[in-house]
């Protein structure tokens, strides 16, 4: 009963919060999105069992049986995934010290917490329908179920001990580097023929399947992960650790050196400002290594042959992996410095050297995503020529887009909270301008495609991007004279807490 009024009281401080109803029309644009992401995995799930049919005749496997295999994978993926979007359950432990509510009560609910959110379950969209269309058809209905039990019982246990990695190793780059090295190190070793998780993966879950009492071994899994956060939390009862507030002193917190923007003056000290801030905080950090991962997002479409003739897609995947940490971090490129917005306004700063800074900075971020992505000039000459042109119209229009839009975004930021699924500070307007700035090129391109050659068009696009770089400080001043229109309503909407 504790729980449940625990459950409920968490309810209603979502409802009653006063962000809820200012995000609403965000809200109901992420449930729409979220409709959409439901039905492609239940088509997904559907056709599953048809997919993996096709593999039977040269590997001697059923659908199952390829399943089972990913089942190591689908885990650790899971918990690297989780490791970087997963939030840490908080509770407000001052308004219970007071209750007659037991400890042990209060620690259940803190680990148990996560496993409530419903996005945990999106998994099971897939599984569901290939258990009712292509597990049932080799086995049985009996079958099927505990093959569905065995997935939530791994969901749970990804979850547990994704939480217990975060709050006894924390989130951080080298937890991001050794992740990925395991991940790579794996990948080789099945590749190079080393060691086969997939046979073993094979193996193990399937004979766990085959027997009734394999799902209680499967929950044993999240049992031991729920045990972890139980010692984690036996040796670390404080509030601090409840709320994952612990922030390091300035003594001990390691400082960024970033001398090299001294030689710039003003400009080069709000760069280097600003870089500290993106460095420094967790959501600004976290937001840094979903960018690394979606560098990545060009393969989905570079080794497609679907895509191979779709110069809109392609350009479209060019500009967002060339561009990705500019658009992720531009959409709040004022915002970011809403803490400290009205400080900043009473300096003797002109808001030239201002907006001039914050210019030069995507133009920084444009720089190293285009050097990072070079690598897929090995995809062909086509390929090379939409990231040089996607880097040009990134540059000389995008920038600029982004700079005098983010002045209608007057909700200040949490920088002490993570990226992933954290929409607080987001409003439609995000969505406004984000969207026409990716699709809009890759409409333009692919109509241009249909009339003249796809390198003509990309030159179009490219010229525009120039024009943007040649007439950079007439369209700084209207970004300044937009600013200088907007900062009173930004001061206003900085002020504001949710």
């Amino acid at each position: 009963m504790i729980v449940l009024n625990l459950l409920k009281q968490e309810w209603l401080k979502t409802i009653r919060a006063k962000g809820f109803y200012k995000n609403l029309t965000v809200n109901i644009i992420l449930a729409i999105c979220m409709l959409y992401v439901v039905a492609m995995l239940l088509l997904l799930g559907f056709g599953l069992g048809s997919i993996l049919e096709k593999f039977h005749a040269f590997l001697g496997l059923n659908p199952t049986e390829l399943f089972n295999g990913t089942i190591v994978y689908i885990i650790l993926f899971g918990v690297l995934v989780r490791l970087f979007i997963q939030q840490l359950g908080s509770i407000n432990l001052f308004a219970y010290q007071m209750l007659p509510v037991k400890r042990s009560i209060i620690v259940n609910f803190l680990i148990l917490k996560p496993l409530m959110s419903l996005l945990n379950y999106l998994l099971l969209l897939i599984v569901i329908p290939f258990a009712i269309t292509s597990v049932s058809n080799y086995y049985d209905s009996a079958t099927a179920f505990r093959f569905v039990l065995n997935m939530v019982f791994i969901i749970w246990f990804n979850s547990l001990f994704t939480a217990f990695l975060k709050r006894r190793f924390m989130s951080g780059f080298k937890s991001f580097i050794l992740i990925i090295s395991l991940i790579i190190g794996i990948i080789a070793m099945e590749y190079f023929k080393v060691f086969s998780l997939f046979t073993t993966s094979i193996s193990f879950f399937g004979y766990l399947l085959d027997h009734v009492w394999g799902s209680i071994l499967f929950l044993l899994f999240p049992v031991a992960a729920f045990t972890l956060n139980r010692c984690f939390f036996a040796r670390n009862y404080y509030p601090e650790y409840f709320n994952q507030k612990i922030e390091k002193s300035a003594m001990g917190s390691p400082t960024v050196n970033l001398s090299f923007f001294d030689r710039f003056g003003l400009i080069g000290d709000f760069m280097s400002l600003e870089l500290k801030l993106l460095l420094r905080h967790k959501r600004t950090r976290s937001l840094l290594y979903m960018s690394v991962l979606f560098l990545f997002y060009g393969l989905l479409f570079y080794t497609n042959s679907v895509y191979s003739e779709k110069d809109g897609f392609l350009f479209f995947s060019a500009m967002f992996v060339t561009g990705v940490l500019m658009f992720m971090y531009g959409q709040w490129i004022i915002s970011w410095d809403s803490a400290y917005f009205d400080g900043l306004m009473t300096k003797n700063i002109t808001v030239r050297h201002y907006i001039k800074a914050n210019y030069n900075l995507l133009i920084v971020f444009n720089a190293i995503c285009f050097i990072l992505t070079t690598p897929y000039f090995f995809f062909g000459v086509k390929i090379m020529q939409m990231h040089i042109a996607a880097f040009l119209f990134n540059i000389g229009v995008n920038t600029v887009i982004l700079l005098f839009f983010s002045t209608y975004n007057t909700k200040r930021i949490n920088l002490s909270q993570g990226t992933a699924f954290n929409y607080q500070g987001t409003t439609f307007k995000n969505f406004l301008v984000v969207i026409p700035m990716m699709f809009l090129p890759m409409m333009i391109i692919g109509i241009l495609s249909f009339f003249i050659e796809t390198s003509l068009s990309l030159i179009i696009l490219a010229g525009m991007g120039l024009l943007g770089i040649m007439f950079r400080k007439h369209l700084i001043t209207l970004c300044v004279k937009q600013f200088n229109k907007r900062k009173y309503t930004l001061a206003q909407g900085f002020r504001e807490t949710e």
